[in-house]
């Protein structure tokens, strides 16, 4: 595996998302209650940055479409999606969330 570093623990709060890139690869990274996840940032259906969307019960709503994706398995549950999200890796080591691209 190769573990990059993502981002800090209180980069972001509970509930919330924050958009990140490593190697040109845009992520959402989300934090839910404390456990982190991290998808793809671009929606499958249409060009629009998921860490713009609102996030609720585990699932990000698409800005554009408001099409939903479970985070943590980036299933797409509601249309217009329906094609799920790639998901990574995600661990978290003292203050740092690292993430496995491969």
């Amino acid at each position: 595996m190769a573990w990059k570093a993502m981002a800090r623990v209180t980069d972001v709060e509970p509930g919330t998302v924050k958009a990140c890139r490593i190697n040109d690869i845009p992520l959402a990274l989300y934090n839910l209650d404390g456990e982190f996840f991290a998808t793809h940032d671009i929606c499958t259906h249409a060009h629009a940055c998921l860490s713009d969307g609102y996030l609720e019960d585990g699932r990000i709503e698409c800005p554009l479409h408001q099409g939903l994706f479970d985070v943590r398995t980036g299933k797409a549950v509601s249309g217009p999606v329906d094609v799920d999200l790639k998901t990574f890796a995600v661990r978290v080591d003292g203050d740092e969330v690292l993430v496995d691209l491969d």
